[in-house]
C-alpha cells in the first residue's frame, strides 16, 4: 500500500487493542464526502439529521427521538442527565464502562450517584438490582431512578431479549427506568441475529446509547428516547453537556452510512467472526485459558507466563487484569483472518520456546 506524505502510521499493521483502533469504514468515508458540499442549516437543521430520524423510527419504532452526539460518554451522560434529578441514583454493574472508564464524567457532568454491584459476566441480573435499588424515599440516601445496562457488555457477553424484557420488567416494577449503553448493540444483533428493536424497544429499554464509532463510523453516536416519559428536555441536556454538534450533518450521515442498509450488521458480524476465530485459535494452545463466555467481538484469556509482554512487541492489545494475567483481545470490522492466525501462531511459537 502506498502512503501519503501525511500518513504518520503503518496502514497494513493492525491489532487487537481495540476496535475504536480500527480505521473508518470506506462506505462511511464516502458519505462524509457526499455530505460536504455547499451550505445546509446547522445544529441538526439539516437534511441529514432529519433522514437518520426516519432510520430511527424503522429500528427502534415510530416514537424513537433521536438525538445525535460526538462519542459515547457523551451519549451515556446526555442519557443518564435527561432521566434523573441531581438527588438520583443509577445501578450498574461492577465493570460497566459509566463506573470504570468515563473518568467519573456521569457523576461529575449528569450529577448522578452511581450503584456498582458486582457481577463476573458483566450482566445485571433483578437479584443484584435488589441489592442497590433500595433506600426510595430516604432522604439521606442517594434515590435509585434507573438501571443502565451495557449490550455487549464489558466483558464481551450479551443479554438475550428474555433476560433483558426479565430485566427491565423487574426495573419498572421499583419505578426505575432503563437505559441500555449500545456502544457494541450492533455486535449483539448480528450475534443474536435480531434486529435491533428486539434488543431495545420491545425488551422495555427507555433510552439507548445508540453506537456508531466501534463499528466504523469516525466519531458518531445518538441518544435515542425510547419512552420520552422516562426523559426531560434531552435537547437542552445535549447543548448543556457540550453534545450538541454544529455541523450535525457530519455526524448523522455517518449513521445513515451505517444503518439506512445493512453496513452495520455486516461490519459487526465480522468482528464477531474473527473474535470466534481468535478465541477457537488460543484455546487449542496449551497453557491458554479463555476466561469468558466469546459472545461478541472481544476475547478474554490468560495466557502463558510472559507470552503478552513479548507479544505486545507487535500486536496492540490490554492486560485487562495485571493480577491474573488476564488479557482482553478486541476485534473490529477491519480484522483479517490473516491477523487471527499469525497472532495465534505467534503465541504458539511462543509459548512452546518460552524459557
Amino acid at each position: 500500500m502506498t502512503s501519503s506524505p501525511l500518513t504518520r502510521h503503518d496502514p497494513a499493521r493492525r491489532g487487537f487493542g481495540s476496535d475504536n483502533h480500527a480505521g473508518v469504514h470506506p462506505a462511511v468515508l464516502e458519505a462524509l464526502a457526499a455530505a460536504n458540499g455547499g451550505h445546509v442549516g446547522a445544529y441538526g437543521a439539516d437534511p441529514y439529521t432529519e433522514a437518520l430520524q426516519d432510520v430511527a423510527r424503522r429500528h427502534f419504532g415510530a416514537q424513537a427521538e433521536c438525538h445525535p452526539v460526538f462519542n459515547g460518554t457523551g451519549a451515556n451522560v446526555v442519557a443518564l442527565a435527561a432521566m434523573t434529578d441531581r438527588w438520583d441514583a443509577v445501578v450498574c454493574t461492577d465493570s460497566a464502562h459509566v463506573d470504570v472508564d468515563e473518568c467519573g464524567a456521569p457523576e461529575k457532568l449528569a450529577g448522578v450517584k452511581l450503584l456498582p454491584v458486582p457481577s463476573s459476566d458483566g450482566k445485571l441480573t433483578p437479584e443484584l438490582v435488589d441489592r442497590r435499588a433500595h433506600g426510595f424515599g430516604v432522604e439521606h440516601h442517594a434515590q435509585p431512578r434507573a438501571i443502565t445496562v451495557s449490550q455487549s457488555t464489558e466483558l464481551g457477553t450479551l443479554y438475550t431479549p428474555d433476560q433483558l424484557r426479565a430485566l427491565c420488567e423487574h426495573a419498572h416494577g421499583l419505578g426505575l427506568s432503563v437505559h441500555l449503553d449500545g456502544a457494541r448493540l450492533a455486535n449483539a444483533a448480528a450475534a443474536l441475529g435480531v434486529p435491533l428493536r428486539a434488543l431495545t424497544t420491545d425488551a422495555g429499554v427507555d433510552v439507548v446509547s445508540w453506537g456508531g464509532t466501534k463499528n466504523g463510523a469516525l466519531g458518531a453516536e445518538a441518544v435515542v428516547v425510547l419512552d420520552p416519559a422516562a426523559v426531560r428536555q434531552p435537547r437542552f441536556v445535549r447543548k448543556l453537556s457540550a453534545q450538541l454538534a454544529s455541523k450535525m450533518r457530519f455526524v448523522s450521515a455517518q449513521l445513515l452510512a451505517l444503518h439506512e442498509g445493512e453496513l452495520w450488521r455486516e461490519s459487526a458480524a465480522h468482528a464477531n467472526a474473527a473474535a470466534r476465530r481468535l478465541a477457537d485459535g488460543l484455546a487449542a494452545v496449551p497453557g491458554v485459558r479463555i476466561t469468558q463466555a466469546v459472545e461478541a467481538n472481544a476475547v478474554f484469556a490468560v495466557l502463558p507466563a510472559g507470552s503478552a509482554e513479548r507479544l505486545q512487541r507487535r500486536w496492540p492489545f490490554h492486560v485487562w487484569d495485571g493480577t491474573t494475567g488476564e488479557v482482553r483481545l478486541m476485534c473490529s470490522w477491519d480484522t483479517a483472518a490473516e491477523d487471527v492466525d499469525a497472532f495465534v501462531a505467534a503465541l504458539r511459537e511462543d509459548a512452546a520456546t518460552a524459557p
